[in-house]
């Protein structure tokens, strides 16, 4: 079977994905806190509970502008 994308289409699919990635981390001001905070053990959560609040909450936000836009968009 073909490749949906060429060679050519990936690596500009890889390029802007890794530029918002690496934009996203850029953009976080540096501080001596950071420096001097102690590492995380491996015992601790990758995701804390804040982090799954909000992408829960995100999610829930997402699914319902696109029920939305799906079922009542058509009736305007």
């Amino acid at each position: 079977q073909d490749s949906p994308l060429k060679a050519v289409q990936m690596l500009w699919v890889n390029l802007i994905m890794d530029t918002l990635a690496s934009l996203a981390l850029a953009t976080e001001p540096p501080t001596e806190a950071l420096l001097l905070r102690r590492p995380y053990g491996r015992d601790h959560p990758l995701v804390s509970g804040t982090m799954l609040r909000n992408i829960l909450g995100h999610a829930l936000y997402q699914l319902l502008v696109i029920f939305t836009l799906l079922f009542a968009g058509q009736w305007r």
